[in-house]
């Protein structure tokens, strides 16, 4: 049974990359769960979802942990803190309602497993191409659910403006983007703060994000005389040092 799971999570075998691809599809469709469930009145079918969704988490984070070599580090390290709140809030919604939304980070880390990467640049040209816009991309968006999904959290049960997820979302927008029309805000010492911190990463994070996906496709390519590492793509000196380049590519389409 461990050599299976090792092979799922860890080999290149066309059934592992099937698995991690059904398992990026069940993080993103959890994540979609949680953020359609702000709109929905009745509990009992969400928690019922909820105990579903946390059974099928400890399921995964218990295979991991098994076939980890270094298990307490996996288990103390943030992700994985992030999931065992994840598991507690579904299963035990009372205790934890409010933090289920940390579950974008295994998405995240996810994304960011070596095996997965590799199988995307195989699979798709697309990514290959633009990677690094992907990928700030999806930095971009787990960052705006998290921030969203604190705002929510902390808000929809003693501010009537932020009802749902969408609320929730605009408010977050509108401070990042430093636009604030002001029809939504938050309330009390601690939704002030919660506002400062927003707009800090607004300034900060968030423009730097913003920027990495709308600036000019870059190839990576380290010059062997001066080192710098981004390239235009068709380029065949270094704009740095001069140095002739030797930039693999796919040829004309």
């Amino acid at each position: 049974m461990k050599k299976l799971l090792l092979e799922l999570y860890e080999g290149d075998s066309h059934r592992a990359v099937r698995f991690r691809y059904g398992l990026l599809i069940f993080d993103v469709a959890t994540i979609l769960f949680l953020v359609g469930s702000s709109f929905v009145q009745d509990r009992l079918p969400l928690e019922i979802a909820d105990a579903v969704i946390g059974i099928g988490i400890v399921a995964d984070f218990s295979a991991r942990l098994w076939i980890s070599r270094h298990r307490t580090a996996d288990l103390v390290n943030p992700l994985g803190i992030a999931d065992v709140i994840v598991i507690i809030s579904l299963l035990a919604p009372i205790i934890g309602e409010g933090l289920a939304f940390l579950r974008v980070a295994r998405m995240f880390r996810l994304l960011r497993s070596y095996q997965l990467l590799k199988r995307l640049r195989q699979d798709f040209a697309f990514f290959r191409q633009n990677e690094q816009t992907i990928s700030a991309a999806m930095n971009l968006g787990i960052f705006l659910f998290v921030m969203t999904a604190f705002v929510y959290e902390t808000q929809h049960l003693v501010n009537d403006k932020v009802a749902n997820y969408a609320d929730a979302l605009y408010f977050t927008v509108t401070t990042l983007t430093t636009t604030g029309f002001g029809d939504v805000t938050l309330v009390g010492t601690s939704g002030k703060m919660i506002s400062v911190l927003i707009m800090i990463f607004g300034v900060s994070l968030f423009l730097r994000l913003v920027q990495v996906i709308i600036r000019p496709h870059k190839v990576v390519h380290k010059c062997p005389q001066c080192g710098l590492k981004r390239h235009d793509a068709d380029a065949v000196h270094c704009k740095a040092c001069g140095q002739i380049l030797n930039i693999e590519d796919e040829g004309l389409a």
